[in-house]
């Protein structure tokens, strides 16, 4: 599905992920790929099983939606996982952005490559 609020195409798509700011980009309704550490997971008994998460980048957080039947589908990855990367909807009211997740996968094992010396201390990929 094409979008015709942003004829640049100027935002990362999946599987390339967006900073937290670049969240603001795409159009309401984009397919997004968003990746963060996760500083928190809530399940609100109010919630009818949703379970909320934010992740954190270098630019800021990143609020994810997990419905239910996603859950069941990751729920290692969201119950365990450190390090997320989440592809799905972006929703966006007023300056609110939530990402209706559709796949989430535990890249948790990157963490580990941070203290690699060969890699650049730049914050570029290579």
């Amino acid at each position: 599905m094409t979008y015709s609020a942003n004829p640049d195409n100027t935002w990362p798509r999946p599987p390339s992920a967006l900073t937290a700011t670049q969240t603001m980009l795409p159009p309401n309704g984009a397919r997004v790929t968003v990746a963060g550490l996760v500083i928190l997971r809530q399940r609100p008994g109010t919630a009818k099983g949703v379970i909320f998460l934010t992740l954190e980048d270098e630019t800021g957080v990143v609020n994810i939606i997990v419905w239910r039947k996603l859950y069941e589908r990751f729920r290692r990855a969201v119950i365990s996982g450190r390090l997320l990367r989440v592809t799905g909807r972006l929703q966006r009211e007023n300056d609110v952005v939530h990402i209706i997740a559709e796949e989430i996968e535990d890249i948790s094992q990157l963490l580990d490559r941070l203290l690699d010396p060969a890699l650049p201390s730049d914050g570029t990929n290579g």
